[in-house]
């Protein structure tokens, strides 16, 4: 993997990253393929939306169908006929957030599964084997993901776990491909940074983690409960602390303002199921700002979503029938739903790309928060 930066503008970083299934422009969206499908749309549709890389879930796919089986036909790449890169969370997050009942050691953390009951033990080198035998492009440390609200004493012991559960991720990846530094011909590891809302503790993990040379870095452990304002602060104080010359990803964030705040702050990727999960219940996101398609007012609105929006949906369907949809609970309404928010969130990614690239980020920061105050 190689990562070139590009140009800077305003804090924002205009980026290029090199992977095995191809070259990323970052800033970077990444749509969610929690099982190896961005739930409602197709590959082709990806595609077309001009995705360039997506997210797959280490521990849903280790549950069904199996990293395996998957691995025996290919790998993920094949198995799920997408050419272009992917990128697989540890499972972490998935275990504190699903699993009610687990249990956390040392070795790892034991859980019972949420589709069968059964009895797991997710482990660094176990995360590390399965993201391997996916093929990912870019593979994510094992961490702890640390609650919110919690105490710093908490905080603190999290982190420490979370140390020493990346060092032993790095350790299996290098055992399993021969590498030295994280990073083979096929994938490469990035390290997660933990520390909750506290600023000090977040510099801390910053730097245990950079002691072991990752090819990328993420800021993990946000939207998981905390106010907004945590987000952007965190942000904003961790970015510059990230090695320049390398990627930085903020994991699981957020709607189109968090993006271009947090672009701003310096970040270079981010994901979330926010577009494809909001748009399944009938929320969508436009240049004026949020849409609740369910909503009666739109039930005789002959217009598009967006005037403003090149997407299929746009292009062809009104909010009425898009409502009618809705309301008649047709699968169409997710496909169309799904591919307008998710073109949102690409095309709002692009733009960003190409302010940078003019030197008029801040100009168009501030034009793009005004406009998504604009009554719909």
């Amino acid at each position: 993997m190689k990562f070139e930066l590009l140009k800077e503008d305003n804090g924002a970083r205009l980026g290029k990253l090199e992977t095995a299934h191809g070259i990323i422009e970052t800033p970077i969206f990444m749509p969610v393929g929690t099982a190896g499908t961005v739930k409602a749309l197709t590959q082709n549709m990806l595609e077309e939306l001009e995705a360039q890389i997506i997210l797959g879930n280490t521990y849903h796919l280790y549950l069904r169908p199996g990293h395996k089986l998957i691995g025996s036909l290919g790998g993920l790449h094949k198995f799920i006929s997408w050419p272009r890169p992917i990128l697989t969370d540890s499972g972490g997050f998935q275990v504190f957030s699903l699993s009610e009942i687990r249990k956390t050691t040392e070795e790892g953390v034991t859980f019972k599964s949420h589709l069968d009951g059964s009895k797991h033990l997710l482990s660094p080198e176990k995360s590390i084997e399965i993201q391997l035998a996916l093929g990912s492009d870019i593979i994510m440390v094992f961490d702890e993901c640390t609650p919110y609200p919690a105490t710093p004493k908490q905080v603190a012991d999290s982190l420490a776990l979370t140390a020493r559960w990346a060092r032993r991720s790095l350790e299996e990846f290098n055992r399993r491909t021969g590498s030295v530094k994280g990073e083979s011909e096929r994938s490469a590891l990035f390290g997660i940074i933990q520390g909750g809302v506290y600023l000090e503790m977040r510099k801390q993990s910053a730097e245990t983690l950079l002691e072991l040379d990752l090819p990328g870095y993420a800021i993990g452990g946000l939207s998981v409960g905390e106010e907004k304002g945590y987000t952007y602060d965190v942000t904003e104080y961790l970015a510059p602390l990230m090695p320049k010359n390398k990627p930085r990803y903020l994991m699981g964030v957020g709607t189109p303002e968090d993006l271009i705040e947090c672009v701003a702050h310096g970040v270079d990727m981010f994901d979330c199921v926010m577009p494809s999960r909001n748009a399944r219940n009938g929320q969508l996101f436009t240049s004026k700002g949020k849409i609740n398609i369910k909503n009666l007012k739109y039930a005789k609105e002959d217009r598009p979503l967006d005037e403003d929006c090149s997407c299929q949906t746009c292009k062809r369907y009104s909010r009425a029938y898009l409502r009618h949809l809705y309301h008649s609970k047709e699968i169409l309404s997710s496909i169309l739903c799904t591919q307008h928010n998710i073109h949102f969130y690409l095309d709002t990614m692009k733009k960003i790309r190409q302010a940078i690239r003019l030197g008029l980020f801040k100009e168009f920061r501030q034009q793009y928060l005004d406009n998504l105050k604009v009554e719909n």
